[in-house]
């Protein structure tokens, strides 16, 4: 049998009974698909345009919808030759991710390699030596590699190990580059304990190009750059989505994906393929040549970094939730698929807990908050919030179970921050009419993270809806309304959004987003609270992550998701694990300081943690059940709004 997807214009072979999800994953057709093909979400939509398939439907698509021929593709079995349209809203567009890379105007001076040459701690992990020899004679016969070494020490270097490949090539590069080559040498962790590892040998001198990539694996989007180690020249920086995104929006998902036969080869493939296919771009954006990288490093949560490394990742989420490692030797990059030469080593970021990972510890690292004095509160927003409160003497971590919806998943119209994403909005609190801004400033298509906490805000404000998230029914405006989930707003009536359907928010979105920023919220009390402190002690808070550098500070308040301090005291650094991953390739001295953070930071389990329920209820209301107390600038606005929408219906 045959389908094929469109409007890709892709054709897969089917047997009987294959399920409709499965076929476009393994044809690399992305369907939305939040809670990894469970049939509980009802994101995966498709319309069945010829043909019949078996089952489908669900609770989640209307008997009208039905009627046109929309199916939950994960529920959907194949019968015969099939013609399927995959909605706009499952397309996987990168708008959304350009203003990631280049993140907020506030952001954070962060360092970089003029401040560790200043510092004196500019030196690669990884160096280029470039040495000449004699060559043999009946009188000096001696073999290449002692040559090499001889020719070495002469260069100042010492206490070497070799591997095989290198000792391999070495004839022929010393004889084909005239008895002069080029040792690439990976530095030890700890020079007077270490050993210096060779690890390529090039005929001439090839010490001009000396190049790096530093990899984030973030659980949504895969981030890359190029790195120059002879200059510390950043040149390029490429991100794409996470193929993984079709097994799941959350690392929970593709936990239990992973434990189903077959699942973790596929979701580790997965990937692979999106850190290949970012590296490509990177290099065909920039002009390189993938061949001269000779490092790579990456950094990724617990989860992801089991699931690329091949390692069964279900004793995470099991109590008493326990990873398969904290630190990884480098692992040769070409064993694990990536597509980069022979030679070249990852360094991988290693774990402090279950749900703290190496995403984190670069992020630490990079901001230099293991060096510095000031009291520092370091958030990593999205599906799983990361949570580290300290200084250079003393750290402690937690995780927070945020769920999907700070990226969209669990939200009904819920999407990443692509083309047609509603990024910003305001209402009028009399006639409860919207001003939408998309991504792109295209049609809308649906709600990306902070779209949504932009609605909430707005909604509270105007008094659309009120501090437990409930809509104020008895607002005259036609768009709140009574629809299938319950209470909704109107955000576009479908002859305006690109998707033909009205785009609502519903209360299960807004309880969604309440539980969500209550569990981040909660997890700052309660760290805090477990090492004595309170929010008012923090000098500083650092919002790392693509969605944290993407929020409104203001609005992240008013609902609040963040505590409220004087906006100086907060930073953005944007994207916090591939800061770390490049500076762990530009200095191996920053190298070194990875197992002290690790060691330094005591994990806080918050399932198990006292006080941290108690939090979390309290957090459960916009802004806070002790909003006078907790956030008094919120709370006056919300009173003086409330006063200003009384006054004007008088």
């Amino acid at each position: 049998m045959k389908v094929r997807f469109e409007p890709y214009g892709v054709d897969v072979e089917a047997q009987a009974g294959d399920r409709l999800l499965d076929l476009a994953l393994e044809a690399g057709v992305h369907i939305n698909a939040s809670c990894g093909g469970e049939g509980v979400c009802g994101k995966c939509r498709v319309n069945i345009e010829e043909g019949e398939i078996e089952g489908g439907l669900s609770e989640k698509i209307s008997s009208a919808d039905a009627a046109q021929g929309v199916r939950l593709a994960c529920q959907s079995l194949i019968k015969g030759d099939l013609v399927v349209r995959i909605p706009v809203d499952s397309a996987m567009d990168k708008a959304g991710l350009t203003a990631l890379a280049s993140g907020p105007a506030q952001i954070a001076k962060l360092i970089g390699a003029e401040d560790l040459k200043a510092q004196g701690r500019f030196q690669p992990s990884l160096v280029k030596v470039v040495v000449s020899a004699d060559p043999p004679s009946l009188e000096d016969n001696r073999n290449d590699v002692a040559r090499l070494l001889t020719a070495l020490k002469a260069a100042g270097e010492h206490s070497f190990v070799f591997d095989f490949e290198a000792i391999r090539d070495l004839p022929d590069a010393w004889r084909d580059g005239e008895w002069t080559v080029t040792t690439t040498i990976m530095r030890p962790v700890d020079p007077e304990k270490g050993r210096n590892h060779v690890i390529r040998v090039e005929p001439g001198d090839t010490t001009g190009s000396n190049l790096a990539v530093a990899i984030d694996l973030g659980t949504t989007t895969v981030w890359a750059q190029l790195i120059d180690l002879n200059s510390g020249e950043i040149i390029g920086t490429e991100g794409d989505f996470n193929e993984q995104i079709s097994y799941g929006e959350d690392v929970i998902s593709r936990i239990v994906y992973a434990g189903k036969p077959g699942g973790l080869d596929k979701v580790r493939q997965a990937a692979v393929r999106s850190i290949n296919k970012v590296l490509g771009q990177l290099a065909k954006k920039t002009n390189n040549d993938l061949r001269e990288v000779s490092l790579a490093t990456l950094a990724g949560n617990t989860t992801m970094t089991q699931l690329f490394l091949g390692v069964q990742p279900k004793y995470i989420r099991l109590e008493p939730y326990v990873p398969s490692a904290a630190y990884y030797p480098p692992i040769k990059a070409h064993e694990f698929g990536l597509e980069l030469p022979d030679h070249v080593s990852t360094l991988v970021f290693p774990s402090v807990a279950s749900y703290v990972g190496g995403d984190v510890v670069a992020g630490v690292m990079g901001v230099g908050m293991h060096r510095e004095e000031a009291l520092t509160l370091f958030i990593d927003l999205g599906t799983n919030g990361e949570v580290v409160v300290g200084n250079k003497d003393w750290m402690a971590c937690a995780a927070a179970s945020a769920g999907p919806a700070f990226e969209g998943g669990g939200i009904k119209f819920g999407m990443r921050a692509a083309k047609g994403a509603i990024e910003n909005f305001s209402v009028d609190p009399f006639s409860g009419e919207p001003a939408l801004i998309t991504v792109g400033h295209a049609k809308p298509k649906g709600i990306c993270g902070s779209g949504l906490i932009a609605i909430v805000a707005a909604l509270l404000m105007a008094g659309l809806i009120d501090e437990r998230g409930h809509f104020r029914v008895e607002h005259p405006s036609d768009r709140l309304r009574m629809g299938e989930d319950g209470s909704e707003y109107v955000l576009a009536w479908a002859k305006d959004t690109a998707i033909g359907r009205d785009i609502t928010l519903t209360e299960p979105d807004v309880d969604n987003l309440l539980r969500a920023k209550a569990a981040m919220y909660a997890a700052y009390m309660t760290l805090l609270e477990g090492v004595g402190l309170s929010i008012q002690d923090l000098e500083r808070v650092i919002l790392a992550g693509g969605f944290g550098q993407s929020i409104n500070l203001e609005r992240a308040t008013i609902i609040g998701l963040l505590p409220e301090m004087e906006p100086s005291r907060f930073m953005f650094v944007g994207n916090g694990s591939l800061l770390g991953a490049r500076l762990v390739a530009m200095s191996n001295p920053l190298r070194a300081e990875v197992g002290g953070i690790v060691d330094q930071m005591t994990n806080f389990e918050l399932s198990v943690a006292p006080g941290y329920m108690d939090n979390y209820t309290g957090s459960q209301f916009l802004p806070h059940t002790e909003a006078k107390t907790l956030f008094p600038e919120a709370y006056r606005k919300l009173e003086e709004a409330k006063a200003a929408v009384k006054a004007a219906a008088k």
